[in-house]
């Protein structure tokens, strides 16, 4: 599976009491090659578990893979900033979105489908997701 890994995926992975946890557990299983992520991503991951280092240890196990480069991509996401203003998007959701045009063939995997069903990458298109059943 390709996919570009979000905030939400990596917490219940980490995190046994999360209430994805399986469903996170069960995606790291599928996978055949590292997820891309942003470091916005692992920032937001490393906040939410309390430990840098736990999100640092997937990126070298290769579960992880940082790629993207904020600086390279400066004016479409201040684009997507403007676009977007109304819902307020953080720095890693922008990223995100700019990630899924950049590699089209990625699924966002995510638990926040609320956000992820409004965003568009190239303006129009729908983000292929990938979220737990039932939300």
């Amino acid at each position: 599976m390709k996919g570009i890994a979000d905030t939400g995926l990596i917490v219940a992975f980490c995190n046994r009491n999360d209430h994805y946890h399986s469903w996170a557990a069960d995606v790291a299983r599928r996978i055949s090659e590292p997820l891309l992520t942003c470091e916005a991503v692992l920032a937001e991951s490393a906040f939410h578990l309390g430990s840098s280092s736990l999100v640092l240890q997937l990126v070298n196990e290769h579960m992880l893979r940082i790629a993207f480069d904020c600086s390279r991509n400066l004016e479409r996401l201040q684009e997507l900033a403007r676009r977007y203003e109304e819902r307020q998007p953080d720095l890693a959701d922008l990223c995100l979105i700019r990630m899924s045009e950049l590699n089209p063939n990625h699924v966002v995997i995510t638990v926040d489908k609320s956000d992820f069903r409004v965003y568009r990458r190239n303006r129009r298109e729908a983000i292929p997701l990938l979220c737990p059943p039932g939300i």
